[in-house]
């Protein structure tokens, strides 16, 4: 009977030894299976798509064809900064989801968003832009690309990702928008033939009422226009997302303004805006009136408005009849005028300059003159004006252009010399972004006949706006 118990033990004792000598073999198995798994293997666009077979994004790593630019990845993990390794998970991408995804909407799931976007920025940028937004509830996209957007190593992934349509800007595409019903309206004339920002504005309008069209084609039941370096924030809804905010608005409501919040940059290494830049100012909209102002001085920190850019949001619009934009920054309707709501808590985070490059490139991009008054004509607002001026100065062409008048003292070369050094800048870019926007005589005095039969009972366009200031309080007062 000892023998027969003692036996027993020994068996028990050799099944709990073989089941704690499996138990680790097990888990480090299961392990492996989730780790194989997650790495995205089968189906990592990173791996689909990278030069050499590694676990990294699209266009986030290996040096260009020509070897004249750095791997972008050593620019995501060379941050010296302490909160950068924290933000960016040391040594990890800094948007490790982006693997696999796939959104799996549902045909039925409502309202249905669309985000249309004028951009010419990289793969850097527009890659987590598109996938916050997916997060929150957008589901299809309408990119109208040019610039680096419109490469061929930048669009071919973007015509990949579900739900995102890329327009080019071809010179059929302009003269498409040549014969648009918007050209040849008043509400946007005053932004007609001239350089720069107001370019853009126009071609922002033309693109945008180009995606009413596409959205209502996709079946979307909102439409947002938003720039590549901006994000929403559904702050105020039921959870998180974008479409929990705007099913909940009432069904008679026809637009939705969201205030825009300016980035306060705290750092001048910024590699990653959307994941190194944390702090906000808030909108005017969104504060006490004794605060803003109270505080005005000290949140403008010398620049000439609180804040740097525009200050009058962005909205959405409700996709219906006779929907036509009004500018980058909202909608209207042919037939009537929108019932409109402003939120209370969701805004737009507008990650304003974060890198200096981003500054310098607008500069170049534009080839303004350096002078105070081709600058106004140029840029809407007083921070672009001033900061480009400077940096004008700063970058020699002003100083080139001074020399060029010492050495003669010629007035006509001297204006000579500047329009050459402006020309310089302008002559490498593309072509057909400027056809339709001021070289045409005969078009200029045909959209001028336009105008003078047009009904002017149409709402002017809404151009960016800055904030309050402290003359505006004084004119309360």
């Amino acid at each position: 009977m000892a023998n027969l118990h003692l036996s027993s033990n020994q068996a028990f004792a050799s099944k709990l030894l073989l089941l704690l000598s499996a138990l680790p073999l097990t888990l480090a198995l299961f392990a492996f299976i989730l780790q194989w798994r997650g790495g995205g293997v089968l189906n990592d666009p990173a791996s689909r798509y990278s030069p050499h077979n590694k676990f990294e994004f699209p266009g986030m790593g290996g040096e260009s064809s020509s070897g004249s630019s750095p791997p972008f990845n050593n620019l995501l993990h060379s941050s010296n900064s302490d909160c950068s390794e924290l933000l960016s998970h040391g040594a990890s991408v800094s948007f490790p989801y982006f693997r696999d995804w796939k959104f799996n909407f549902n045909a039925d799931l409502k309202p249905k968003i669309c985000i249309t976007t004028s951009t010419s920025a990289g793969l850097e940028q527009i890659l987590p832009w598109i996938y916050y937004h997916k997060v929150v509830g957008v589901t299809t996209f309408f990119l109208f690309v040019e610039g680096k957007a419109a490469s061929s190593n930048v669009s071919a992934i973007l015509e990949t990702i579900p739900g995102v349509k890329v327009v080019y800007r071809t010179r059929e595409l302009e003269e498409q928008q040549a014969g648009s019903r918007i050209w040849n309206e008043t509400w946007l004339s005053s932004f007609f033939y001239k350089p720069c920002n107001y370019e853009l504005f126009v071609k922002q309008s033309l693109n945008m009422e180009m995606a009413i069209v596409m959205a209502r084609d996709a079946g979307s039941d909102w439409i947002i226009h938003l720039d590549t370096d901006e994000l929403l924030h559904p702050a105020g809804a039921r959870e998180y997302s974008l479409r929990q905010l705007l099913s909940d608005v009432p069904g008679n409501v026809d637009m939705v303004i969201f205030p825009n919040y300016e980035s306060s940059v705290e750092r001048d290494d910024i590699k990653e805006p959307f994941s190194e830049v944390s702090m906000f100012k808030k909108n005017y909209d969104h504060l006490p009136k004794d605060i803003y102002f109270g505080m005005y001085k000290e949140a403008t920190r010398g620049n000439p408005n609180y804040f740097l850019t525009y200050g009058n949001g962005k909205s959405a619009a409700r996709v219906q009849d006779h929907l036509r934009p009004n500018g980058a920054h909202r909608w209207h309707n042919y037939m009537k005028t929108p019932n409109e709501i402003k939120l209370d808590e969701a805004a737009v985070l507008h990650y304003t300059y974060p890198k200096f490059s981003d500054l310098t490139s607008r500069r170049d991009r534009c080839g303004c003159k350096p002078t105070k008054e081709d600058v106004k004509r140029c840029f809407m607002l007083d921070f672009d004006r001033a900061a480009i001026v400077q940096g004008l100065r700063e970058s020699g062409v002003f100083s080139s252009v001074i020399m060029s008048a010492q050495t003669t003292l010629s007035k006509e070369k001297f204006l000579s010399s500047v329009e050459s050094s402006n020309s310089s800048r302008t002559d490498k870019s593309n072509v057909l972004s400027m056809r339709k926007f001021g070289r045409s005589e005969d078009s200029q005095a045909t959209a001028r006949k336009a105008l003078e039969i047009a009904d002017a009972s149409h709402v002017i366009a809404v151009p960016p706006l800055s904030p309050p200031g402290m003359d505006e309080l004084q004119v309360e007062v």
